[in-house]
C-alpha cells in the first residue's frame, strides 16, 4: 500500500490555476537581490541545486530547493507561506492553505511528495516567490540597503561558503598580501608568499635600476624575509651589493643562489664576474666553462686577459724585474681585476722597490682597504706565498722604509703564523727584530750624547736592511754632531735616494751645506722645503740666512735686505724707489683705510708677513700720496705689486688669498 497522497482532481487544479493567474495579474514580483531568500535572512544562498528529473525505480518526482529561513524566525499562519508545518493531508500534496482574502501562492515543501512531475513544474515556473505582506500582495520595489563604509577588513572563509565553518578576519599587509587562513592547504599560501615576493623584489628592481642600492637591498631583504630560498632574490640581492661595493658579500649571495638553484646561469655568471675581479681566476674558470651552461664570451676573454699578465707579474717578480713587475700589475687591474687585493699588495711591492715609498704607502693602504677574505683564501698562492701573508709581508716592508718598526714586527708576526714555511717570511722577520733593535740602541745613544757609538749602532742597523733611509738620516745626524758634514751629506744621499721626499733628511743636507759653505746647493734645498713646509719658521729663517750668504759672495749688497718685521708704510715718492728696488722679493700693498676691501684683507697680508718672513711687505696709502699712485697708476684698490731684485714681476687687483698667497710662494722658490 503506497503512502503516497491522492492527486487533487482536475476541476481543482483549474480553479487554482485561474485564481492565481488572476493573482499574477493583480501583482508584480519584487525585485530581491539575487540569491536573498527572504527579505529578513542576512543570508544568501551560493549555490542552490538545480532540480534534476529521476528514473529510478521508487518513481518520485523532481524536488525543489527547500527554502531556508531566518535563524530564530518561526513563520506565523498569514505572514509567509514558507517553511509552514500542517498535518492536513491536503495541503502536504504540494500546496498550502491561506486563510482570508489572501492568494493562495504555492511554495514547495521539504519532504512532499505524490504531486505528478508536471503539476509541480507548471506550479512552479508559473509564479514567482517574493516579499509578501500580511494582505497577500507582493512589493512592488526592493528594500533599498543602507550605505556600508569602507573597510580595509577582509573576510575570508574557512572551510566552507559565507554562513558556514569560520571566519577569519584578517587584514591587507603594507606589501599588499592578504593573510590567508590557517585552515586554507599549505600549497595555497606558499603561492600567496611567493606572489607578495616576487612584488617586493620588482620594486626592488625598480629602485636598482634607478642607482637606488641602498633601497633597493633593503627591499630585497623584505623579499628574503618572505621566501629565503629564493634564487632570483638572492641574485638581485649581489646586484645590489655590487653597486655599493660591497663584493664580499655579493660573492657569498651568488654562492648560495647558485646552491639553491644550480642551473641559474645568471647568478653562475654574476658569480664568474666577482671572481675575476678578486683575482680568484681559478674559481671564475669554473663559474663560466660549467658544463651545462652557455659560457659569456666578454666575461672569458677578461679573464684570459687578468691571468696572462698575473702570470707575467709573478714571473717578473722572480727575477726582481719590478718596472715590469709594475706594469704587469696595472694591466691586471685595467684588464678587470680592479679589487685584488693582492695585485695591489704586489703593486705597492714594486713601487717601494723602484723607490717610489709615497706611492707604494697608498697602494698597499688600498690593499688593506679591500675585503681579504673575499679576494684571499687560504688555498690561495701568490709568489710561493699563502694570499695573505704576502699582503703582511709586503705591507711590514713599507713600515719598515717609513720607521714603523713596531708595526712591520706585528705585521710580520701575522705572516708568520699563516706561512710559517715561508723563507722570506722569517728571513725579514729576523731582519726587522735586528734593525729595530740598532735604532733603539742608536736613538738612546744620541740623546745621551754618544755620538760616535751611536752612530756605530745605526750602521749595524744597515747590515741587516741596508735600504732604509731612517738609519741612514739618523747616521747623518750624527755625522752632522761629530763635524763630518761630508759624510753627514753622503747619508743624507743615500736616504733621499731611496725616499725622495725625506724632508728630514733634506734639511740635515742643506744644514751640512751651509756648513761647508756650498751656499747655492744650501738654498735650493731650502727652496724645496719652503713648498713642502710653507709655514715653518725656522725652515723659512734658514732659507734667508743662506740667500743672504749666497748674494754676499757674490758681492751683492744685503744692507737692506731684513728678516721677518711687520708691514712698513712707505710715504713719499724717494722713499717708494729706495724700497722697491731692494734685493729679494717685495709685496706693495695699495689701499685706503676706509675702503672694506682693503680692511678685510689687511689681517691677511699681517699673516702672510709672518708666514714668508724673507719676503718685503710694504704698504702706500693712495689718500696720503697721490703722486705715487700717479706714478703707479692705481685707480682701483686693493691693488698689489710685487717686485723681485728692483723689478716689477706681478700686478694684481682685488686678489682672492689663495691667488694672493700661491703667486707669492712661486715667486719665492
Amino acid at each position: 500500500m503506497s503512502n503516497r497522497a491522492a492527486p487533487a482532481p482536475p476541476t481543482m487544479q483549474a480553479s487554482l490555476s485561474d485564481a492565481l493567474a488572476a493573482a499574477a495579474l493583480r501583482d508584480k514580483p519584487d525585485l530581491l537581490p539575487p540569491g536573498r531568500l527572504s527579505p529578513v535572512s542576512p543570508l544568501v544562498n551560493s549555490k542552490i541545486p538545480t532540480p534534476s528529473s529521476s528514473s529510478g525505480s521508487s518513481g518520485s518526482a523532481p524536488r525543489a530547493a527547500p527554502a531556508v529561513s531566518a535563524p530564530g524566525f518561526a513563520p506565523r499562519r498569514g505572514d509567509y507561506g514558507e517553511g509552514l508545518v500542517t498535518s492536513d493531508p491536503s495541503l502536504a500534496a504540494g500546496g498550502y492553505r491561506c486563510s482570508g482574502p489572501c492568494p493562495l501562492i504555492y511554495t514547495s515543501c521539504p519532504g512532499a511528495s505524490g504531486s505528478s512531475s508536471s503539476a509541480t513544474s507548471a506550479l512552479t515556473s508559473a509564479f514567482p516567490a517574493g516579499n509578501i505582506y500580511p494582505s497577500g500582495r507582493v512589493a512592488t520595489t526592493p528594500p533599498v540597503p543602507p550605505p556600508r563604509a569602507v573597510r580595509r577588513d577582509v573576510l575570508r572563509s574557512g572551510a566552507g561558503n559565507y554562513g558556514h565553518g569560520s571566519v577569519v578576519r584578517s587584514r591587507c599587509s603594507g606589501s599588499g598580501a592578504v593573510a590567508a587562513s590557517e585552515d586554507q592547504p599549505s600549497s595555497v599560501r606558499m603561492s600567496t608568499a611567493s606572489a607578495d615576493a616576487e612584488e617586493i623584489r620588482r620594486a626592488g628592481n625598480d629602485h636598482y635600476k634607478n642607482g637606488c642600492f641602498e633601497d633597493a637591498l633593503r627591499l630585497y631583504d623584505r623579499a628574503l624575509a618572505i621566501c629565503p630560498d629564493s634564487a632570483a632574490c638572492r641574485a638581485n640581492r649581489a646586484a645590489a651589493l655590487i653597486g655599493l661595493n660591497r663584493l664580499g658579500e655579493a660573492v657569498r649571495e651568488c654562492e648560495e643562489a647558485v646552491r639553491l638553484d644550480p642551473s641559474y646561469g645568471r647568478a653562475h655568471h654574476r658569480l664568474a664576474s666577482l671572481q675575476i675581479r678578486l683575482g680568484r681566476t681559478a674559481d671564475a674558470r669554473k663559474q663560466i666553462c660549467m658544463a651545462d651552461l652557455q659560457p659569456d664570451i666578454a666575461e672569458l676573454h677578461k679573464l684570459e686577459a687578468v691571468e696572462k699578465h698575473l702570470g707575467r707579474c709573478v714571473d717578473a717578480r722572480k727575477i726582481g724585474n719590478w718596472k715590469s713587475a709594475l706594469r704587469e700589475c696595472n694591466a691586471a687591474i685595467a684588464a678587470g681585476a680592479d679589487s685584488c687585493a693582492m695585485l695591489f699588495a704586489s703593486r705597492a711591492e714594486a713601487l717601494l722597490h723602484i723607490n717610489q715609498l709615497d706611492e707604494a704607502d697608498l697602494a698597499i693602504s688600498r690593499a688593506s682597504k679591500l675585503d681579504f677574505s673575499s679576494s684571499c683564501t687560504q688555498d690561495m698562492m701568490f709568489s710561493g706565498f699563502q694570499a695573505n701573508s704576502y699582503l703582511y709581508y709586503v705591507h711590514a716592508q713599507i713600515d719598515i722604509a717609513f720607521g714603523r718598526f713596531d708595526c712591520a714586527l706585528s705585521l710580520l708576526e701575522k705572516a708568520r703564523r699563516i706561512d710559517s714555511g715561508n723563507i722570506e717570511v722569517m728571513s725579514m722577520l729576523n731582519n726587522v727584530k735586528s734593525v729595530s733593535q740598532a735604532r733603539c740602541l742608536g736613538n738612546e745613544l744620541f740623546h745621551s750624547g754618544k755620538f760616535a757609538e751611536a752612530c756605530l749602532a745605526y750602521g749595524e742597523g744597515l747590515k741587516h736592511h741596508p735600504a732604509n733611509p731612517v738609519l741612514y738620516c739618523n747616521r747623518a745626524a750624527c755625522m752632522f754632531k761629530l763635524g763630518q758634514w761630508e759624510k753627514s751629506i753622503e747619508d743624507c744621499n743615500e736616504a733621499l735616494k731611496i725616499q725622495p721626499n725625506y724632508w728630514k733628511a733634506l734639511l740635515r743636507r742643506a744644514a751640512s751645506y751651509g756648513k761647508i759653505e756650498q751656499w747655492e746647493d744650501s738654498v735650493k734645498d731650502y727652496e724645496v722645503l719652503r713648498k713642502e713646509l710653507p709655514g715653518d719658521t725656522e725652515v723659512a729663517e734658514a732659507h734667508f740666512h743662506a740667500l743672504v750668504a749666497l748674494r754676499s759672495s757674490r758681492g751683492e749688497d744685503v744692507s737692506n735686505m731684513k728678516f721677518g718685521g711687520e708691514v712698513e708704510t712707505l710715504v713719499g715718492m724717494e722713499q717708494f724707489q729706495m724700497a722697491t728696488t731692494l734685493p729679494g722679493i717685495s709685496v706693495v700693498h695699495f689701499m685706503a683705510p676706509l675702503n672694506q676691501q682693503c680692511c678685510n684683507i689687511s689681517p691677511f697680508v699681517d699673516a702672510l708677513c709672518t708666514r714668508y718672513p724673507s719676503v718685503n711687505f710694504l704698504k702706500v696709502d693712495i689718500t696720503e700720496n697721490p703722486a705715487v699712485t700717479r706714478l703707479e697708476n692705481v685707480k682701483t684698490v686693493p691693488t698689489f705689486k710685487i717686485y723681485k731684485d728692483g723689478t716689477r714681476v706681478l700686478e694684481m687687483i682685488c686678489p682672492s688669498h689663495q691667488l694672493l698667497e700661491s703667486s707669492l710662494r712661486q715667486l719665492e722658490v
